[in-house]
């Protein structure tokens, strides 16, 4: 067998090697881990995973499901390259030495996030000393809070807080306990369903400050500036569907969180997920300045201890252009 392989089988057979070889590095080199939750405005990167979205832009993409609070210490390890998360929680990330690049914004809270109450409170001024179950410090409910208190006067001092999941933070005020509780959907509709439970003292319709980016690692960014933009695509894709499909799209995306495609339909009226244009008009100003805001009360609860943060930084326009 060795004598009937001549120069130009060898070579052939090296040629084969070597281009496998390329494929395999070319598909490690497609591969993106990204961070997140099961929170409704993340859904149409679900959706873009299970109907062939990111296959089809080229893109072999591990969504990650990680609480909030330690999306960062994954990133800070490489564990993954991109995350999907509030601006503030950018900010933060930045600002704590975990460097992050926003590279397109996903959604805007329409009252998808907000504070549950018993029936006896009917002010901020009424929560003093009471008891909130509210996410950890860093997370997006933690600066909800602490914002629609900023709002009315208040700090967190003026609370005391139980530390609980979004989800677990509704279960447990429905089930009787704490005063109130600080979530987002597709757990707030358990208080909605509920109101024997309480009621909903305010949503991020009377605050709007909940507004969701993706972000990458710069140095992954820079090196991988065309798997960035494909993640970018594959999102607006993924909202096209939506648009094409409702009903399929919504069934696919609630069935992630196990909702069924109605029970989806209802708590995405809450919020509103942002196209192209939408991207362009946030980056051009708006971005900027909700950092501003967000950076004093990042400081005042906590979360951050600088702010000499280049806010520059932190997100780069070029992929929604």
């Amino acid at each position: 067998m060795k004598k009937l392989m001549g120069k130009g089988v060898a070579q052939f057979a090296v040629g084969a090697c070597l281009m496998g070889l390329a494929f395999g590095a070319s598909a490690q080199e497609a591969k993106i881990a990204l961070g997140m939750s099961g929170w409704t405005g993340f859904a149409p990167l679900t959706l873009a995973d299970k109907a062939g979205i990111f296959k089809k832009h080229g893109l072999d993409v591990d969504l990650k499901l990680i609480p909030q609070k330690d999306r960062h210490l994954a990133l800070a390890s490489n564990a993954i390259q991109c995350a999907a998360t509030t601006i503030e929680t950018h900010v933060a990330w930045n600002a704590n030495g975990v460097p992050i690049v926003q590279i397109f914004q996903m959604d805007k809270s329409y009252g998808a996030d907000g504070i549950a109450v018993r029936g006896n409170i009917n002010s901020f001024a009424d929560l003093k000393g009471k008891t909130i179950g509210v996410d950890a410090p860093g997370t997006a409910p933690y600066f909800g809070l602490a914002w629609m208190l900023n709002k009315n006067g208040m700090t967190l001092k003026d609370v005391k807080t139980a530390t609980m999941s979004p989800q677990a933070a509704a279960q447990a005020f429905v089930a009787g306990q704490n005063d109130a509780a600080m979530t987002y959907e597709p757990f707030l509709s358990t208080v909605r369903a509920n109101p024997s439970a309480g009621k909903i003292l305010a949503t991020t319709l009377d605050y709007p400050m909940v507004m969701d980016t993706v972000g990458c690692s710069p140095a992954w960014l820079k090196a991988n500036p065309k798997l960035a933009q494909a993640l970018t695509d594959s999102y607006f894709a993924a909202l096209e569907m939506i648009k094409a499909d409702p009903a399929k799209s919504y069934e696919i995306m609630g069935a992630a969180v196990k909702q069924t495609g109605e029970q989806f339909a209802k708590s995405a009226e809450f919020l509103r997920w942002q196209d192209k244009a939408a991207n362009q008009k946030f980056f051009a100003g708006e971005l900027t300045a909700f950092m501003k805001d967000a950076t004093p009360i990042l400081l005042e609860s906590g979360v951050i201890r600088k702010t000499d943060l280049d806010l520059a930084t932190t997100f780069d326009a070029s992929f929604i252009k």
